[in-house]
């Protein structure tokens, strides 16, 4: 065993990250792709030959490349640490993880919608047609839940309780987490359940193009899209006239921003959007920094 090579033993490490921690088929994908690149730059070696000098190498090999971005670099790095503990929890000796250093990227900022901008997105919409209710109760479940674009196109009529105003998803990791909605959001939730006719199972349902003498018809094969939702973000926030780049992830942002500023506590929000680890949610310090600079304008004149 101790024998193995690290091209073997990164398929054992694959099969382990599948079967024991049940980690999500993209994020096995992206070890794959990581790890493949680390042993076709060092060949075939025994874990014994995983050494700091090795890996600042191949750091400085990723680096030079030219079409990596350091955070790009990062996540090869991290996957090669993951492969190190996992190594070394199986008895082979090689480079503890804890001995490799990330590039240190610039501090991360978010863009996020103001109230005004999001309550401006709202009513663009025209609700003249299904398709613009259906609109609306997504814009208004983004922004009532926070949820990542992927998991709005996942969700299922059954799954979601209106009477309780809230649900289960499983976001990165397959991680559960309870999502809540606001009284807004269920009643546009059920002004688009009430202009469905049909028995399908997704909660946000594609129309099909219209048929001669015919309303719209429904698409059956098929639930909404996650680029579709997308592409509906961002052309109702040109028509409405928003000079920034507007994404689902932008209204996440917004979700988490209004509540830091009304004064919701970090760990909270941190469980509402289903982040692993409290530094992700820390890049909304800029709310904390509009909020001290309000107190500064109030006491000192």
């Amino acid at each position: 065993m101790k024998n193995k090579t690290i091209k073997p033993l990164i398929v054992e490490f694959l099969e382990n990250a599948e079967i024991v921690k049940n980690q999500s088929g993209k994020t096995i994908e992206n070890y794959s792709h990581y790890l493949k690149r680390f042993s076709d730059f060092t060949g075939d070696i025994s874990p014994a030959k995983i050494t700091q000098e090795l890996v600042q190498k191949y750091q400085l090999h990723l680096n030079r490349l030219g079409e990596l971005g350091r955070k790009t670099q990062n996540y090869h790095i991290i996957a090669l640490r993951a492969f190190l503990k996992f190594l070394i929890r199986n008895d082979h000796k090689t480079l503890p993880p804890e001995k490799i250093d990330l590039a240190k990227i610039p501090e991360r900022t978010v863009d996020f919608l103001g109230r005004e901008e999001i309550e401006r997105l709202f009513e663009t919409i025209d609700l003249k047609s299904k398709k613009g209710i259906r609109d609306r109760a997504i814009l208004e479940t983004f922004y009532s839940t926070g949820l990542r674009v992927s998991e709005l196109s996942s969700l299922n009529r059954k799954q979601v309780d209106l009477k309780r105003r809230e649900f289960m998803v499983r976001g990165k990791g397959r991680k559960p987490r309870i999502v809540f909605l606001s009284d807004r959001c269920v009643r546009w939730l059920q002004d688009y359940l009430e202009t469905r006719t049909d028995n399908f199972e997704p909660l946000f349902i594609n129309y099909g193009r219209a048929r001669t003498g015919d309303e719209i018809g429904i698409d059956e094969k098929k639930r909404l899209t996650p680029y579709t939702i997308q592409d509906m973000v961002r052309k109702t926030a040109l028509m409405a006239g928003i000079a920034k780049k507007v994404t689902p992830h932008v209204i996440r942002h917004s979700f988490a921003t209004e509540l830091l500023t009304n004064g919701a506590d970090i760990r909270a929000v941190q469980e509402m959007l289903g982040h692993a680890s409290i530094t992700t949610t820390q890049i909304y310090t800029h709310v904390t920094n509009q909020r001290l600079k309000e107190v500064h304008r109030k006491f000192l004149r």
